[in-house]
């Protein structure tokens, strides 16, 4: 920060983020001398810019109360940070929120010099973000992902109506400790008073949400996108169970869901990994995918597999079902 401009624009900027700072605190954020920060003080003033001096303890630089600052400056990799942002936003879909992100791209463009605009549209013309996105989430998931998140900062108690899969609606009194997206849905990680642990909840199940005046205390360092991948791959306790599906992550992503393991991209397939504790019954939900697989491991889930195909070929004579006896991949076609 070598530019006597720049650390003038920087000054400006501390003095709205810190609101009262001492001289020498400036100075040091700044890396320059006392002398030479009561002359950017001077610059500041003699542009039009409002301050107050305070001596003493407690004293410092401030802005007057009320002044109007001037619009936000950034540099052209900070633009260009802010347009990356914008064009994940817009690769997600997130509904109603589209129409922001086009409203807010158009006004960077408006202010932006010609060089930095053809650099921004050149991202959004050549960059793909691979996101996966699902269909847009609707107003009430948007309303509940800002509630949540309000809540997550305020370190403030939620509670809701959540619909699981098998179990029906319950109501949830629940600490949100952050939100996570993952594969085209988002997920709230927190701890659950129903179950007394940590849980993870799709927002898209979440119903009747409001926020409580109860306080919680986040656990310090608390990751919860890495609670979020290890709750998926260590759903159920049993048996592990590792296939390769020869079909992308999004078409994967729409047949199995979060419920049953972790998918993860892998040289054109999906590796699926998940436990369970009844090979038979895993077996049997193998023949309704709508794509080839391989198993690799455990081998004794072929088995399973082919007496499952040989079964079902016992109870019908509709269909024909052929097993491949090695890699224990199932083909069913209507005759």
């Amino acid at each position: 920060m070598s530019n006597p401009t720049t650390r003038v624009l920087a000054l400006l900027e501390l003095l709205q983020i810190h609101g009262n700072a001492s001289g020498s605190e400036l100075a040091q954020m700044l890396g320059v001398d006392g002398r030479t920060l009561r002359r950017y003080i001077a610059i500041l003033e003699e542009i039009g810019i409002p301050l107050t001096a305070e001596r003493g303890r407690h004293g410092g630089y401030r802005l007057v109360s009320g002044y109007k600052l001037p619009p936000m400056m950034f540099t052209n990799e900070e633009t260009l940070a802010i347009s990356l942002g914008l064009l994940a936003a817009r690769s997600l879909s997130v509904g109603e929120v589209s129409t922001a992100v086009a409203s807010a791209q158009a006004k960077l463009e408006r202010v932006m010099p010609q060089k930095l605009k053809q650099q921004l549209r050149a991202l959004g013309d050549s960059v793909t973000l691979d996101l996966v996105p699902r269909s847009p989430p609707d107003s009430g998931t948007l309303a509940t992902l800002a509630t949540l998140a309000a809540a997550t900062q305020s370190r403030c108690r939620t509670v809701f109506d959540y619909t699981s899969g098998s179990n029906g609606a319950t109501r949830r009194e629940f600490d949100p400790y952050g939100l996570v997206f993952r594969y085209g849905r988002w997920y709230a990680v927190g701890h659950c008073h129903l179950r007394s642990d940590l849980r993870t909840f799709r927002l898209d199940r979440i119903q009747q949400l409001r926020a409580l005046d109860i306080p919680f205390q986040r656990p310090q360092d608390f990751d919860a996108a890495a609670y979020l991948t290890h709750s998926f791959s260590g759903m159920e306790s049993g048996i592990e169970v590792e296939l390769l599906l020869h079909t992308d992550l999004a078409n994967a992503s729409a047949v199995l869901g979060d419920e049953l393991g972790l998918l993860t991209p892998k040289q054109g397939a999906v590796l699926w990994r998940a436990h369970t504790g009844c090979l038979t019954w895993f077996a049997s939900q193998l023949v309704r995918l709508p794509f080839a697989f391989e198993i690799l491991r455990p081998t004794t889930l072929r088995a399973e597999l082919r007496r499952h195909a040989m079964n079902l070929l016992a109870m019908t004579t509709e269909k024909q079902i052929k097993v491949a006896q090695g890699s224990g991949h199932l083909d069913i076609t209507e005759t």
